[in-house]
């Protein structure tokens, strides 16, 4: 966001910020930021982008919560696409009313490694906010069968020979 353009925000734009700011996931990013030592400013459509984040956790190039969207980089070197991806989940705070945002994030990561064994190929979140888009691959879905009876045992099933 350049400088005078928050009061010509699109009216969307102005509504997603109210609303995070509103169910306090904005004010949570910034703690976020400022825990991890990143420094912020001004990004477009209104988000925050923080940059210099040094802690190691979430395992992620960026990650974003509320309207903040943070990096242990710059944003300017980030491949294309990806502010746009983190733009979705400063929507999909929005629409999860802020708090609940994380646990539902969990399940869905939780999902998605019992179906293919990686936290994104087939999390909900991060399909919606573009998976390739966010450097993530599609994978397939792996049979939920042998994958439940694994969890349950313990043991791998047999090898079949091809």
């Amino acid at each position: 966001m350049t400088s005078g353009t928050a009061g010509r925000l699109a009216r969307q734009d102005r509504i997603r910020r109210l609303g995070n700011a509103v169910n306090l996931s904005t004010a949570l990013g910034m703690a976020v930021a400022r825990l991890g030592r990143a420094s912020v400013r001004p990004g477009p459509r209104g988000l925050l982008l923080a940059e210099g984040y040094r802690l190691p956790f979430p395992v992620a190039g960026a990650f974003t919560v509320g309207d903040v969207l943070l990096t242990a980089g710059r944003w300017d070197r980030h491949r294309p696409g990806l502010l746009e991806h983190e733009e979705r989940h400063s929507w999909q705070w929005f629409w999860c009313a802020g708090l609940p945002f994380l646990p539902a994030y969990g399940v869905a990561m939780a999902w998605s490694v019992l179906r293919t064994g990686d936290r994104a190929a087939a999390n909900a979140f991060e399909r919606g906010a573009g998976l390739v888009r966010g450097g993530y691959r599609e994978l397939p879905v792996r049979p939920l069968g042998p994958v439940v009876r694994t969890l349950l045992t313990g043991r791998r099933p047999p090898r079949r020979e091809t």
